[in-house]
């Protein structure tokens, strides 16, 4: 990659953006080094990941995600041994899911569905539920326009 077109992806090396390029980049690498066939979940996780970095736990969506990222990589290499603990597990979950939440009575219907889309949005109040999605959707579009950048430079 040339410097112009770095200069182009962010002028600042401190943003979240230039971080976010940075991380983004080295997990690409790794990925396109590897023998596994490349996959589109494994640059997904790569760009999620990247991207809860270059924030830190300042936000808890990046916490939430980085905490989901290992503990799906953890369930994976632990599934084989451990194959009946995770279905009893599974009905467990699945048996609380069903509670009602306390936004459903209130009249706050469409909060219900923002905690699925927001990482760690099931244990955030409506206030820190709203402040931390704007600041998410703030940096899956700073996601995108690197992205869309990046294959912008590879594909010439």
């Amino acid at each position: 990659m040339n410097p112009k077109t770095y200069h182009h992806i962010s002028s600042n090396p401190s943003s979240v953006k230039s971080r976010f390029t940075r991380g983004f980049l080295r997990a690409f690498k790794k990925i396109k080094r590897q023998q596994r066939p490349y996959l589109y979940g494994r640059v997904k996780i790569a760009a999620d990941k990247s991207l809860a970095l270059a924030v830190g736990s300042r936000r808890a969506w990046s916490r939430a995600l980085l905490w989901k990222i290992h503990y799906k990589a953890w369930r994976q290499r632990s599934r084989f041994n451990n194959k009946k603990k995770l279905l009893k597990e599974n009905k467990k979950n699945k048996k609380n899911k069903k509670k009602k939440n306390d936004d459903e009575e209130v009249g706050f219907r469409h909060a219900k569905e923002l905690r699925k889309l927001v990482p760690g949005g099931e244990a955030m109040d409506l206030c820190s539920l709203l402040d931390e999605t704007a600041h998410y959707i703030k940096c899956l579009i700073t996601q995108v326009q690197v992205m869309k950048s990046v294959d912008q430079i590879y594909s010439f």
